[in-house]
This record gives structure tokens, sequence and C-alpha cells, in this order.
């Protein structure tokens, strides 16, 4: 299940985004403090063109979805997304390929359903290919890599997309 997060949720937020695994596939590949959390949220949290969403299992956060660039009044209607997990949770309840694949559908489907993009954007450096294969498995494509400059390390991002009409439809539809 997808919520809209709250303050409640920060902590909880910065925890998961900071744990080795998601740093290790992650642009920002730095630590977040607390308090470059607390600034980024203050600002993201009434930022009309983002969305934060709690993902969660069970009644358990088991991750973030961030929408962000959104282009509603535009034609096309755009936007960009990310989203982490919680790794190390997941791990233990040996839930993480079930979550990994709900957060897709989620979050993909509230990309086209409720908020009516015609198209989702997104990166993923070259060397995640697990995600990248997950991407291809949602009919996300990927576009020329892209060298960048990013926390001192250069990195190969490619860019993905996927438009509502080539996205995996829910069953029954």
């Amino acid at each position: 299940m997808l919520r809209r997060a709250t303050d409640g949720d920060v902590d909880t937020m910065r925890t998961l985004r900071n744990q080795q695994a998601n740093l290790d596939v992650s642009i920002n590949s730095h630590r977040i403090t607390a308090e470059e959390h607390a600034a980024w949220w203050a600002k993201a949290s009434v930022d009309e063109t983002r969305r934060i969403l709690a993902y969660e299992r069970d009644g358990v956060v088991a991750g973030f979805v961030t929408f962000f660039d959104l282009e509603l009044d535009a034609t096309p209607r755009t936007g960009a997304w990310g989203f982490y997990l919680d790794n190390e949770g997941l791990a233990e309840r040996g839930e993480t390929l079930p979550a990994w694949i709900g957060v897709m559908k989620e979050a993909t489907g509230y990309a086209f359903d409720e908020l009516g993009l015609d198209e989702l954007h997104g990166e993923v450096l070259e060397h995640n290919t697990v995600v990248r294969q997950m991407n291809r498995r949602f009919r996300f494509v990927e576009g020329e890599p892209q060298t960048r400059l990013a926390d001192g390390r250069e990195i190969t991002v490619l860019p993905i997309s996927l438009h509502k009409d080539n996205r995996r439809k829910p069953k029954g539809n």
C-alpha cells in the first residue's frame, strides 16, 4: 500500500535511505545527516511538483517512493521517480522480492492512474544490473548512458522511461 509520507515518517525515511544497500545504488551515495534530511523534508513536503509516499506491507513501512519534477499541467504529463526499500528488514523477513515487485506495481499504478502521467522517467546506475532487469520486466526503456561526477566519484547513469501505453497492465484490465 502507498500512502502520503508524513512528518512521523521522516526518521524512518532517513534511516532506510542510509542503509548501505541503498547508498550503494544511489547517485548521491553519502550518508544523509539529520540536519540535511530535515532541510530537504521542509522543502520537499510542501513542493507541489513532488509526491513523497510511504510503501507499507502488512502495516509496516517497507520503503519510500518519491515522484518529482511533476508536470501535471503539461502535454504530455510527465514526472520522474525513485524509490528505496528497507533492505535489511525485508531480507530478515524473506520479503525482498515480493516487496520489490509490489512497490514497482503500486508506484507505476500511482503514476499513471492517480497522477495521470503519460510518461514516467527515472535514472539507474549502470552497475545496478538487478534493478535494470526489474525495470525491463516492467517495460522501462533505457536511454543513452551519461557519465557524471557525484559525491567525488565518477558514475554512469542510465535514464529510463515508461510510457503509459507500454506499461504492464494490472490484472483484470
